[in-house]
């Protein structure tokens, strides 16, 4: 059996394949095993197709595999006329997005647990309204983003970013209602940049950023765990959900990994750590989608909830999806659900503002009844933080 194709293959389909090593055939080999024919030929082929989309596929003459993170992009053999044997071959390598995000959690994950745990604290005994469930959306807080005031109209930095986010969630949580349950959703673009370039990764932008990379991760991480602890301190549990972003694929992603091994210890926090585009929370009759929402239009989230979470949406009454990405509020209601935009507090870079993109800046707090959907929502704007900070 050619071992070069383990790499390719998982346990499972590892194993089905030494079966056959072993018993001869694939008729012989599901009897002793105990599975179908099918499976195992299943098998093979998902491994030969993986294998030869990173180069290997001996059979074809493919034998020079990339290294893990990278696939085949384009190969092109040079043929003796007579004898059709290979004489040279020319290889393209382009990256392999998926597998190098996994790569790259695996390293966040490993480098995170030797991280200090953070001890459970007492609860306080508040009198809470168990039907209430109290939700702050961030949109957008970009940190690392910086803007010079004499060419967008005001200064924003590394240290305004985390004082405005911070301050803003300590107010909305002074005036929160006693709900047991508090859920602080960042709706993506955490992080202004993903690289220390200080370009978007997809397209290639290159980004006013504020600082070094190192630096931005450092303060952004201390500012999400000031404002967890700014709602433990009225609520029996906060949960917190990380976004994918346009600008932080993967460091929204190493975010949640490392919250989530600091507050491995403390079960009043929870962090939803999939890495997935899409999250979800349910509270009663209540089904709140989450995501940054570029990558998906406002008409097709309905649906999309519909079928990621069909039970869910079944037991539910009041459904909605949060985003960010666009900066302003926007709110669409669809048959079944509503999708709503939120604005962000950091201030417009030089191409939003550049091309009018001028939208009002606040941070809101929305309180759900598990039975009767939203009840109340505080708004926090940036004037009233100014306000406060003179």
């Amino acid at each position: 059996m050619d071992l070069k194709l383990r790499a390719y293959a998982t346990d499972r389909q590892w194993a089905l394949l030494e079966a056959v090593e072993k018993h001869g055939s694939d008729r012989a080999a599901s009897k002793a095993v105990g599975v179908h024919r099918s499976l195992i030929y299943t098998a093979r082929k998902a491994v030969m197709a993986k294998a030869a989309q990173h180069g290997y596929a001996p059979d074809h003459d493919f034998v020079n595999p990339l290294p893990d993170g990278f696939k085949v992009g384009k190969i092109t053999t040079l043929r003796d006329m007579q004898t059709g044997e290979a004489k040279i071959q020319w290889q393209q390598a382009i990256p392999d997005k998926e597998r190098q995000e996994e790569l790259i959690r695996e390293a966040v994950a490993a480098m995170c647990e030797d991280l200090p745990r953070l001890t459970a604290k007492p609860k306080r005994d508040l009198a809470y309204n168990i039907a209430l469930m109290n939700v702050i959306p961030w949109g957008d807080p970009h940190f690392g983003l910086h803007c010079w005031a004499e060419e967008v109209g005001e200064d924003f930095d590394l240290k305004i970013a985390r004082r405005d986010l911070c301050a803003a969630v300590d107010y909305l949580i002074s005036q929160a209602p006693p709900a047991p349950r508090c859920v602080l959703v960042n709706l993506g673009d955490f992080f202004h940049a993903d690289n220390l370039q200080g370009m978007t990764s997809r397209s290639g932008n290159i980004l006013d950023m504020d600082t070094r990379l190192p630096k931005v991760i450092r303060v952004g991480v201390a500012a999400m765990r000031q404002a967890i602890e700014s709602a433990l301190s009225r609520h029996e549990v906060v949960e917190v959900i990380n976004a994918i972003g346009n600008h932080d694929d993967v460091l929204s992603m190493a975010l949640s990994i490392m919250l989530a091994n600091i507050y491995e210890a403390e079960p009043r926090v929870v962090i939803h750590d999939a890495p997935t585009r899409r999250h979800y929370l349910l509270h009663g009759k209540v089904l709140i989608g989450v995501t940054h929402g570029d990558q998906t239009k406002d008409q097709d989230l309905p649906g999309i909830m519909a079928t990621e979470r069909p039970e869910w949406w079944g037991q539910t009454r009041h459904r909605l999806f949060m985003r960010g990405h666009h900066h302003q509020d926007k709110l669409n209601e669809y048959a079944g659900c509503k999708v709503e935009q939120f604005r962000t507090l950091a201030a417009g870079d030089a191409y939003a503002v550049g091309h009018g993109y001028l939208s009002g800046r606040d941070m809101k707090m929305i309180t759900y009844h598990a039975s009767y959907g939203e009840v109340g929502r505080t708004t926090c704007s940036i004037d009233l933080l100014r306000d406060m900070a003179a």
